[in-house]
């Protein structure tokens, strides 16, 4: 059984795509001590690992992002203005139905991007403001080394509240080599470029004017394993952030209809902490709503704002991020190549949100055996590069700190998620210096 709530069985999706994708079309449905370190290799060994590392295939990631009124000037606007840095709604360009509901819509769609090499998988990130009964639509089609399109696939339909709206993707799309497994689209020939399409929609007759601050999108192309070799510890040798611990399992049995809380809710919880580190987690009224005695109860308020209606799941890696992007001031999900490179957002005060996956005796200290996909929060690094996190699987607060091994965390979250982190940050920090590309 997975302990997380970023299952992401082929079968699973299938049957959710089957079920719920018909719908769609129509309407929306203080430092910790360092624990012991493997005892050295024999020199020979070394040399082998060294020359295996050396014949690696490249980790191959790119993150590209508008939100400068430059940056967004570069794109194609209708019924949009961009000229702040933000994209509003001015007018409507066209009208459809969602449902029952018409809807006036505008639109932007960015430059063409071409990543540097034949990406097979891209994943959206925006952070958006949808007032009253509006919504935003992500699509992107790509292009191949040949110059042959492919269509226009809809990633997702997305509100920040579910009065009117429920916020979904659309599984399936298969087509032109292509398809959106919920938050990621898979083009497994590779495509060279890409362009990204921003729908704003609003009811017919109202004056609702959805923004959009922030769009981008992360491409990558990846081995087909993870590293044989461990990275060395880097910058952030002996920092620990000091990230708010909360349990995804004192949460059990809450409100079916957005997960039923405990093992289903690793990701709204993890992205609740590092809210919570960033004092951005928000009001008390917000989450008035939430029954009086409920532990952490922005953590349910939370679950409730990043529920995929399509893939029945709170673990939408881009839906998280569209969560906490108004709240913090930023965030995106991208991969990194490995611990070195968490390292540098740790030295610079940046707690991230890490995707692993691990089977029976791969996590040393885990509070689960194993799990087809989990959320927690890297937030620092023992003097011997030990990996310092909050999980949030514990089924208590107290244990949520936990201190697990670095060839092992790094080999769990780099094997299957890639790497995949969700960037979340406040405007007092900046990324850090460095980047490859992928931020």
């Amino acid at each position: 059984m997975s302990y997380g709530d970023l299952v992401r069985l082929p079968l699973t999706r299938i049957l959710v795509s089957i079920l719920a994708n018909a719908a769609l079309v129509g309407g929306f449905v203080a430092v910790m001590p360092p624990t012991a370190s493997a005892s050295a290799a024999p020199a020979d060994r070394v040399v082998a690992a060294t020359a295996q590392k050396k014949k690696a295939p490249a980790r191959q990631i790119k993150y590209h992002q508008w939100d400068t009124a430059a940056e967004l000037a570069r794109g194609v606007s209708a019924g949009v203005s961009s000229s702040d840095g933000t994209v509003r709604f001015l007018g409507a360009t066209a009208r459809r139905k969602v449902g029952a509901t018409s809807y006036e819509t505008a639109k932007w769609e960015s430059p063409w991007v071409t990543p540097g090499f034949a990406f097979t998988q891209l994943i959206p990130s925006w952070s958006a403001s949808t007032p009253a009964d509006s919504w935003v639509e992500i699509r992107v089609r790509g292009r191949n080394a040949a110059g042959a399109l492919t269509g226009w696939d809809l990633m997702s339909r997305w509100a920040q509240s579910d009065t009117y709206v429920k916020r979904a993707t659309v599984s399936g799309q298969a087509s032109d080599g292509t398809t959106v497994d919920v938050d990621t689209w898979k083009a497994p020939a590779g495509l060279t470029s890409y362009q990204l399409r921003v729908v704003l929609g609003r009811r017919t007759g109202t004056t609702a004017r959805p923004t959009v601050a922030t769009v981008g999108a992360m491409t990558s192309r990846l081995p087909a394993s993870a590293p044989t070799t461990t990275s060395k510890p880097g910058v952030a040798r002996g920092v620990v952030l000091d990230v708010p611990r909360y349990s995804q399992m004192t949460h059990r049995g809450h409100f079916p209809q957005w997960g039923n809380g405990g093992q289903a809710w690793c990701s709204p919880t993890s992205t609740s902490m590092v809210l919570g580190y960033y004092r951005k987690l928000p009001r008390a009224t917000a989450y008035g709503w939430v029954p009086r005695g409920h532990t952490d109860p922005w953590v349910d308020h939370a679950a409730r704002m990043t529920y995929d209606h399509a893939y029945r799941g709170t673990g939408n890696w881009s839906f998280n991020a569209a969560y906490a992007a108004p709240l913090a001031g930023a965030a995106f999900v991208t991969r990194l190549r490995g611990l070195r490179e968490a390292e540098k957002f740790i030295r610079a005060g940046i707690p991230l949100v890490a995707s692993v996956s691990f089977s029976r005796g791969q996590l040393s200290g885990a509070p689960v055996s194993s799990t087809n996909g989990h959320l927690l929060v890297i937030v620092g690094f023992t003097q011997n590069g030990d990996v310092v996190v909050n999980d949030p699987a514990s089924t208590t607060r107290a244990g949520v700190r936990r201190v697990y091994p670095r060839a092992q965390l790094e080999k769990v979250w780099l094997q299957k998620s890639g790497g995949l982190v969700y960037v979340i940050r406040d405007a007092a920090r900046a990324l850090p210096a460095g980047s490859a590309g992928n931020w």
